[in-house]
């Protein structure tokens, strides 16, 4: 058995980032499906007590949080990497669109695929509003910028890519950001990419 466990659901992108960087790290794991009902038991809040996925199980570690999980696999088994580098200026960069991802991805995309999806309780105008101020933003980047954060793919552009790319599941195109779609094109090209699994297309809101 893995030593790594991956307490999770396979439609969540949070889920997927950290899946994504697994395999990218060509780490052996196992993944142990945590849906609605499982996260209510009385085992899983022991792992985590918000009760919310993913959570990462390695060995005598626990480790809630999808982009704290991101940061833990990189020291923990590839602190040379090109993920998350070591030169402060870079370290910084890959930080911001980490709290992009805690930010104005979780509560955009992120938010408007939870509603037309899941019929989660979210305020899908406020999502939609947001959205439309970032994706201008994220497409200017990105037009000079072959990755969110340095020359070489991050944790910052896995935190951002799964809800970004799921964008059209919650009624956004990506048919106006060509940068965009390049990006996401150049991190499904990475080795070990996975993709998320795709769900039905909503009518187009934005």
């Amino acid at each position: 058995m893995p030593a790594i466990q991956l307490f999770g659901t396979p439609l969540s992108g949070h889920c997927h980032r950290v899946t994504l960087l697994l395999k990218m790290l060509n780490l052996p794991f196992e993944f142990k499906e945590a849906g609605a009902d499982e996260r209510k038991t009385e085992e899983f809040a022991h792992l985590n007590p918000l009760q919310q996925v993913p959570v990462l199980v390695d060995g005598e570690h626990v480790i809630t949080d999808s982009n704290a999980i991101l940061v833990y696999l990189v020291k923990r088994y590839a602190p040379d990497s090109h993920w998350l580098p070591e030169d402060p200026l870079q370290a910084a960069q890959v930080q911001k669109w980490l709290s992009r991802a805690a930010g104005e991805v979780r509560f955009g995309p992120a938010s408007t695929r939870m509603v037309k999806q899941f019929s989660a309780p979210e305020p899908y105008d406020y999502a939609l509003a947001l959205t439309a101020k970032f994706l201008p933003q994220l497409e200017k980047h990105v037009e000079t910028h072959e990755f969110l954060a340095t020359d070489r793919a991050t944790i910052g552009d896995l935190a951002c890519y799964s809800y970004i790319a799921a964008a059209p599941e919650g009624g956004v195109s990506l048919e106006d950001y060509p940068a965009i779609r390049r990006w996401l094109k150049r991190i499904e090209n990475l080795p070990g990419f996975t993709p998320l699994p795709a769900l039905p297309l909503p009518e187009r809101a934005l």
